[in-house]
């Protein structure tokens, strides 16, 4: 295929890139003694899981997230670091795509009566979905360095 620039597979390797630095910017932005001192993330979370519209968010909500609030405030933030790092160095890359679809999955549920920020979500989505499917850990990732997924 031609293109421009850059070969179409190195075109992937930037997409994987800046969807790690999406991923990353997720965690950067986060005010950390808030959401691991405070629990405000998992407290706003659970504001939104008691009105949620769908009564298997609250129940889930309450059997998963509740009963361990300060654990969960750091498998979220450090979950978003850990996908971040992991596309922008290309480093189990599969892993850390499959882990940003399931996180923005859980979002976009969790959000679903609120529109305002669910295209984010869909092309973060997709953008996993096109790296997975092209194998975007084929060139400029420590995968490829290391033959990790026939890379």
């Amino acid at each position: 295929m031609k293109t421009t620039w850059l070969s179409a597979i190195e075109w992937l390797a930037v997409l994987r890139i800046g969807l790690g630095l999406w991923w990353f910017e997720s965690f950067r932005h986060k005010n950390l003694g808030a959401w691991l001192k405070r629990g405000a993330g998992i407290s706003w979370g659970k504001s939104v899981a008691e009105k949620h519209k769908w009564g298997f968010v609250k129940s889930t909500f309450d059997s998963v997230v509740a009963p361990h609030p300060k654990s969960m405030a750091y498998v979220v933030v450090f979950g978003e670091l850990a996908v971040g790092l992991g596309l922008i160095a290309g480093f189990l890359t599969p892993i850390a795509a499959i882990a940003a679809i399931l996180l923005n999955i859980m979002y976009f549920i969790l959000m679903i009566s609120d529109w305002a920020e669910q295209g984010q979500n869909l092309m973060m989505i997709l953008a996993a979905v096109v790296v997975l499917g092209s194998h975007a850990w084929n060139v400029w990732s420590i995968d490829h360095l290391l033959h990790i997924f026939g890379a």
